[in-house]
């Protein structure tokens, strides 16, 4: 819209008229927003204002439309798509913004209207509104609970952090860590912390130093931004980033701002700390505080290793009075084995005497019984050699017998254990014969001898 300027107090002899003798002048409608719209713009321009944004509307052509309104009025304002694409966020409904541009007439409708020019962020009012309702919905979630936070580790083997490679905050987590505990390798994970990209490379850069934590021996990220308003801390407020912190593998410390600034990201975290620099001292325990323990827990060592030597030595007291002198216990013990060995002596020698004493005694009566025993001995010898000389086969044999076996070595002892055809081989007293059997008879008599193979 192009706002003419002209002077509210020159006579315009097409539209003016005598006023009835009133002293009065009659205006156009067109030239008295003409001149209003002049007048506005020499006493207010540029205007800076500040309100809270309702009926927010983006049209086709890319322009803005929207009403700024307080507790006691409201203002239309448009904002050209020139403008609109200088923005580093985007407005929404009950944002409080501060407005910059000029303010004139819109004569098409005869409204007052603030052309804008920039719009930034008023700080704490519809911000704040939308960080409790945010915080109250994530709190409901049990994201804030702290039965879910872990301990984070006193002496890690390295730490991670994420911030911004040029802010303050690195600066001074590297400076204590450097003072506190120099033995902590840090490795640093940079992304935006402030500005509308701010929130996706703080997430991007959460999860590389969570995919890193085992290679790197990562134990805590330290996640941490100096202070600013709310706006220059908007990015930690972010739900994305929210959930990626609670979403992370390892300790995430917080620590954003002054001590008097709260972030979403801070409810979220495992430790929250009021600066950066706490968080670096919250992180790691510092090497002073370890060799102090280290000194303590020697000299606790050294305190307990002293009494159990003490108590072992009046331990061997106590046994070595109850022992008495060892030369003493020595002639006292040789004296009873001295008295053992003349007594086993004397026993073995009496019994020694009593054995040949009944040994002389049985000499007799032991030769009498040899002899009579051999005598039986002999006489039961005989005849058992007469009973093996008529059980010899051999003279069997020699009567005129034979003994049959078939060709697999087993004896005849009957007909029906060879038939017709089958060779055979008959032992002889002198020898064996080759048979072969022609005929198989069976006798009328002894058929009640029992039957054998063998």
């Amino acid at each position: 819209m192009a706002i003419s300027r002209i002077s509210p107090f020159a006579p315009d002899a097409a539209s003016a008229t005598d006023g009835g003798g009133l002293g009065s002048r009659v205006w156009d409608v067109g030239a008295l927003c003409l001149a209003v719209s002049d007048s506005l713009d020499a006493r207010f321009n540029p205007v800076t204002v500040r309100g809270e944004l309702t009926g927010v509307t983006l049209a086709a052509s890319g322009h803005r439309y929207f009403t700024l309104k307080d507790g006691r009025g409201q203002l239309r304002c448009a904002m050209f798509r020139r403008a609109v694409a200088g923005l580093d966020f985007v407005p929404r409904e009950g944002d409080l913004v501060e407005l910059g541009g000029r303010l004139g007439v819109y004569e098409a409708r005869g409204e007052l209207q603030l052309v804008v020019e920039s719009m930034r962020r008023a700080g704490a009012g519809s911000l704040f509104e939308q960080f409790l309702r945010l915080k109250e919905r994530l709190q409901d979630e049990g994201l804030f609970d702290p039965g879910r936070k872990r301990e984070v580790r006193a002496m890690p083997r390295a730490l991670a952090v994420v911030t911004s490679l040029g802010a303050a905050a690195l600066h001074d987590v590297i400076s204590a860590l450097q003072r506190r505990a120099p033995y902590v390798p840090v490795y640093v994970f940079p992304a935006a912390v402030q500005g509308a990209a701010a929130p996706g490379e703080l997430v991007a850069a959460l999860k590389s130093a969570q995919a890193a934590a085992s290679e790197l021996s990562i134990d805590t990220v330290l996640l941490v931004r100096g202070g600013g308003s709310l706006e220059d801390l908007w990015a930690f407020n972010d739900e994305d980033l929210a959930r990626a912190v609670v979403a992370c593998a390892i300790p995430v410390v917080c620590g954003v701002g002054h001590e008097t600034d709260f972030s979403i990201a801070d409810f979220c975290a495992d430790l929250r700390a009021p600066t950066p620099t706490a968080a670096a001292e919250f992180a790691a325990q510092p090497l002073g505080a370890c060799l102090d323990e280290l000194r303590a827990a020697e000299q606790a060592m050294r305190r307990a290793s002293s009494r159990r030597v003490e108590s072992a030595q009046q331990r061997v007291d106590r046994v070595s009075s109850r022992l008495g002198r060892p030369s003493g216990l020595l002639m006292a013990q040789g004296a009873v084995v001295t008295g053992s060995a003349r007594r086993l002596s004397a026993a073995v020698t009496a019994r020694f005497q009593s054995a040949e004493q009944r040994a002389e005694g049985l000499s007799p009566r032991l030769a009498s019984g040899v002899g009579q025993s051999l005598r039986h001995k002999g006489e039961g010898l005989g005849q058992l050699r007469a009973r093996h000389h008529l059980l010899d086969p051999a003279h069997v044999l020699a009567r005129g017998y034979a003994i049959l076996r078939t060709s697999d070595g087993r004896c005849l002892t009957r007909t029906a254990a060879i038939a017709a055809g089958e060779p055979v081989t008959a032992t002889l007293v002198d020898g064996e014969v080759d048979l072969l059997a022609q005929t198989v008879r069976l006798s009328t008599q002894n058929t009640n001898v029992p039957f054998s193979t063998k």
